[in-house]
């Protein structure tokens, strides 16, 4: 199972939100199993493993694809596809 990491601030913005939102629709698109889950841009966890990204951002499986940028689903999906 994938792991797909959409990080940004909470209460979330409308641009995390809709990063989130692609996300999902990428992974529904490629019809692959994965988990998308937010993470508080501000958390120990996030800070300790990729410092202090630009929010919104978007890792997948640990490594960090993007930094201030609303990717879209049909993007989200070419980089799932490898």
């Amino acid at each position: 199972m994938v792991r797909i990491e959409v990080i940004g601030l909470e209460p979330p913005c409308r641009k995390c939100n809709e990063l989130l939102t692609n996300a999902k629709n990428a992974v529904a698109e490629v019809g692959i199993e994965a988990e998308v889950v937010k993470l508080w841009v501000l958390s120990k966890e996030v800070r300790q493993k990729y410092g202090l990204p630009l929010s919104p951002a978007l890792a997948i499986e640990g490594v960090l694809v993007a930094q201030g940028k609303v990717y879209s689903a049909e993007r989200i999906a070419g980089l799932l596809r490898g």
